[in-house]
């Protein structure tokens, strides 16, 4: 996706969190057009999220749909008070969504992004002989050419590096996230290099 998807950190949330509050406070009440202006003003960065883990645009719709369904029925749990911004509480739903999806697709590979290309080959195979294997990991998942390697992944292991390495999410952030232990998540971030390299070795 390049230099231009936004990252989920803290200066992005914060950018958008003005004046939620009143607005979460409203739709608590039942005001529709309160969740609509949420709806307006999120949609987007949602969208920028679930791209991160899905390429058909029906497919991030579909998503970003859901995420805000989930948000709307669920608003009544969401309270400044517990310590997280509403847009932070709002990219918690969207990761879940994304998570939750990929676990009922378990493996799909989009046929349209799964084909690498010959200068793509040649780019990681220059890159993996050049490169300590952490680094071209790193690589791989940042260039355009990441939905096509992690397709090959499972539908946990592409979770976990597309928020490390995509994301660049610390490990802290996910398992808050994901409501999982720490080890849990290093222990499934390793399994998830592990399978990386194996398909990264299919181009040397």
């Amino acid at each position: 996706m390049g230099e231009a998807v936004n990252k989920l950190c803290v200066a992005d949330i914060a950018s958008v969190s003005a004046g939620d509050e009143e607005l979460v406070q409203a739709a608590q009440k039942g005001d529709d057009a309160a969740f609509e202006m949420i709806f307006e003003r999120h949609r987007l960065r949602i969208a920028r999220i679930t791209s991160r883990f899905f390429n058909r645009p029906e497919k991030i719709e579909e998503v970003v749909q859901e995420v805000f369904a989930k948000a709307y029925f669920a608003l009544g749990d969401y309270s400044r008070e517990r310590g997280s911004s509403f847009a932070a509480w709002l990219s918690k739903v969207a990761i879940n969504s994304c998570y939750d999806e990929l676990r009922r697709a378990r493996r799909r590979p989009e046929n349209n992004f799964s084909s690498v290309t010959q200068d793509e080959t040649l780019f990681l195979n220059t890159r993996l002989r050049d490169e300590n294997a952490a680094d071209a990991e790193a690589t791989a998942i940042s260039r355009d050419l990441a939905s096509k390697l992690l397709a090959r992944l499972d539908a946990d292991d592409r979770f976990i590096l597309t928020l490390l390495d995509g994301e660049e999410m610390p490990v802290a952030e996910i398992a808050r996230a994901l409501g999982w232990g720490v080890s849990r998540v290093k222990v499934r971030a390793h399994r998830a290099r592990v399978a990386l390299r194996r398909v990264l070795s299919e181009f040397l």
